[in-house]
């Protein structure tokens, strides 16, 4: 339920359409929704030191920043309320953390509570894939925190696997995990 099909054009070049959900690009009567399932997300899961104090709330609340340098794209239910959502980076640039040359990268990857278990995390990762294969890139990259163990689970199934050597800190008291997946040998 809610996986992308492979019948058809390649999902970068149309909406994406799966049980009960669309996966398209933001708008910004999305982006305040967007932004609060967002900060929701990361606050609930506990991925802020500070909690309701923390400075990288304004940042997840910010979707008009993210779609101003990179493409967010959301997963919609029929009623258009928005589930989640993701900031794809398709080359290195102002929002690119860890994206190098031939590499696009993607961000702020959030799914709210009443979207979870339906497939929305993983059709959003296989978007921004199908993505970066239509732009020719030999790698996706991705940072996440280290507790975030059920967004690496569905990166592992993927394909997607450590690259240590890329590990970076935003900050003094966090460091990010890197991982990347090598599109050639991508699982679909």
């Amino acid at each position: 339920m809610g996986d992308i099909s492979d019948d058809g054009p390649p999902a970068a070049a149309t909406l994406a359409r799966m049980d009960g959900f669309t996966i398209r690009a933001v708008r910004p009567d999305d982006y305040e929704r967007l932004g609060e399932l967002t900060a929701a997300a990361y606050l609930d899961d506990g991925l802020l030191d500070y909690g309701d104090a923390d400075p990288y709330l304004a940042v997840l609340r910010d979707v008009g920043r993210r779609a101003e340098h990179a493409e967010v794209l959301v997963a919609v239910d029929d009623a258009g309320t928005v589930l989640g959502g993701v900031a794809f980076v398709g080359a290195p640039g102002p929002f690119a953390d860890v994206a190098r040359e031939g590499e696009a990268e993607f961000r702020t990857l959030a799914v709210a509570p009443e979207g979870r278990g339906r497939g929305i995390g993983t059709a959003l990762v296989r978007e921004c894939i199908d993505r970066s294969r239509a732009l020719g890139r030999r790698r996706v990259v991705l940072s996440t925190q280290p507790m975030m163990h059920a967004a690496h689970r569905v990166y592992e199934r993927f394909g997607f696997t450590r690259a240590p050597e890329r590990d970076w800190s935003p900050i003094a008291t966090l460091t990010l995990l890197v991982y990347e997946l090598e599109l050639e040998t991508a699982r679909d």
